[in-house]
C-alpha cells in the first residue's frame, strides 16, 4: 500500500493547504495523473501522483493545511487488496497543529467565511471554473465537505472530460515574496557561493534566428532565450557537477537535465518552473514549452513536478534592460546561470574590430560541489554551443 503525501514544492515551502481532491476512493491513477489541488505561497498547484494504482482512502479533508510530508491518501498498487480496517477519520483543519515557521509566524487559520444567503456552497476553484464555463451553481448537488460544490461536480454538470485543466486560485504575491526571501536568505547563509562572468558574442545566434524566422508567422518564431536554455542544457551534459542537488549526503546528480527558468509574475513575485529533459527537446518544442510555462505561471496554473524537479536555474533580466545579473542559488540546487541584455558594442573578432551583439553571462555556483576552474569551463561550454546555433 503506497502513501501519497503533501509534496515539497521547493525550499521555501513548509506546508500546503488542500484545496480539493480531483480523484476519489476507487479511482484508478497512473504515474503523472493530477490527483489534488494544493495551495502554497506560489498559488494553487496541480499535484501529481508518482505511482500507478487505485485510490484506497483519502486522509485529509479539503481546506486543511498540513506540513510537507504529511500522508494525504493511500494508494493500492497492482494486485493489492483493499484494507479491511475501519476507515480513519479525515484529518481536518481543526485537528492539525502546524509548527511555527522559523522566520515569519503565520496567522492562525481563519474560519471559513459564511456563505451569503441564497449563495450555494462551493470551493473557490469550483466558482471560477463555473464562471469560465458560464454555469450557474444554484441547484447543483455538491460532493465536497458539507455538500459544497467542487470542480468535479462542475465537470459532471458540463459534461467536461476529467482531464480538462482545473482553475487555480489567484496568487498571494505578498506570501510569495516572503517565501522567496526566506529561501534566498537560507541560500546565502548555507551555500558558499562563488561568482564568474564572461562576455558571449551572440552575433551568429541572432543571424541564425533572423534566417529561420524570416518565413515564419510570429506565433511560430524562435526567441533568443530558447537558444540560451538549450546551450545551458547541452553544456550540462559535459559538466554534470552543475546539474543536481546538494543534500546532507553530499552532491546528488540530477536524473535528467531539467532547466528551471525564472518567470516574473505581473505585480511582483517569481516562479522557476522546470522544463523537463531540456537537452533532448528540439528548439521548436522548447519554444512551445516555454510559451506554455510563461502563460500558465502568470495565472497560477503549475504542476507540482514543474516546481520540484528543476536541476539548475536560468534567469535573465535582459528584457528589463539589465546588462548583467548575478543570481542567488535556489537550494538544494548548486548553480544558477544569468543572461544579460544583448548589446551592440565594438569587439575584436577574427583579428578586426567590428560591431558585435554581446551579452554578459554569469554563473553563481556552490563551492562545496565545484570551483572556479570548473565554472570557467562550464561558461566556455555554453559559449561554444551558442557559436554553433544550427547544431542546438
Amino acid at each position: 500500500m503506497g502513501t501519497f503525501s503533501m509534496p515539497s514544492l521547493g525550499a521555501d515551502m513548509e506546508a500546503g493547504t488542500l484545496v480539493e481532491w480531483l480523484k476519489h476512493p476507487g479511482d484508478r491513477v497512473e504515474r503523472g495523473d493530477t490527483v489534488a489541488v494544493v495551495e502554497t505561497q506560489k498559488g494553487a498547484i496541480e499535484v501529481e501522483v508518482f505511482e500507478a494504482g487505485v485510490i484506497d482512502r483519502l486522509l485529509v479533508e479539503p481546506g486543511t493545511t498540513v506540513p510537507v510530508g504529511t500522508p494525504m491518501a493511500l494508494v493500492r498498487g497492482p494486485g493489492e487488496e483493499a484494507i479491511e480496517a475501519p476507515a480513519p477519520e479525515l484529518v481536518s483543519a481543526e485537528a492539525v497543529a502546524l509548527p511555527a515557521p522559523s522566520v515569519h509566524p503565520a496567522p492562525p487559520p481563519s474560519a471559513p467565511a459564511a456563505e451569503a444567503p441564497g449563495r450555494p456552497r462551493a470551493s473557490p476553484a469550483a466558482r471560477r471554473f463555473a464562471r469560465e464555463r458560464g454555469l450557474d451553481l444554484a441547484g447543483m448537488t455538491g460532493t465536497g465537505p458539507g455538500g459544497a460544490v467542487v470542480s468535479t461536480d462542475i465537470e459532471r454538470s458540463a459534461a467536461i472530460p476529467a482531464s480538462a485543466p482545473h482553475p487555480m486560485r489567484g496568487l498571494d504575491l505578498t506570501e510569495m515574496r516572503r517565501a522567496i526571501a526566506n529561501a534566498m536568505a537560507r541560500s546565502k547563509r548555507e551555500i558558499p557561493h562563488y561568482y564568474l562572468s564572461t562576455t558571449i558574442d551572440l552575433t551568429r545566434a541572432q543571424a541564425f534566428l533572423e534566417r529561420i524566422n524570416a518565413e515564419r508567422q510570429p506565433a511560430d518564431r524562435l526567441l533568443l532565450p530558447v537558444l540560451q536554455l538549450k546551450a545551458v542544457a547541452l553544456a550540462l551534459r559535459r559538466m554534470p557537477e552543475f546539474n543536481g542537488f546538494h543534500t546532507a549526503d553530499g552532491f546528488q546528480p540530477g536524473t535528467g537535465i531539467h532547466v528551471g527558468t525564472a518567470i516574473a509574475i505581473r505585480g511582483g513575485g517569481l516562479a522557476t518552473p522546470a522544463i523537463h529533459d531540456t537537452d533532448r527537446l528540439s528548439l521548436d518544442a522548447l519554444m512551445a514549452h516555454l510559451r506554455d510555462l510563461v502563460a500558465r505561471t502568470r495565472v497560477g496554473r503549475l504542476r507540482s513536478s514543474e516546481l520540484s524537479d528543476a536541476t539548475i536555474t536560468v534567469t535573465s533580466l535582459g528584457d528589463r534592460g539589465v546588462e548583467s545579473v548575478f543570481g542567488v542559488i535556489y537550494p538544494p540546487q548548486v548553480a544558477i546561470v544569468g543572461f544579460g541584455k544583448p548589446v551592440e558594442r565594438p569587439w575584436v573578432a577574427e583579428g578586426r574590430i567590428a560591431i558585435r551583439l554581446l551579452s554578459t553571462t554569469t554563473l553563481a555556483a556552490d563551492h562545496r560541489v565545484s570551483d572556479g576552474h570548473k565554472g570557467g569551463l562550464f561558461l566556455a561550454e555554453i559559449d561554444r554551443h551558442l557559436q554553433e546555433p544550427e547544431k542546438l
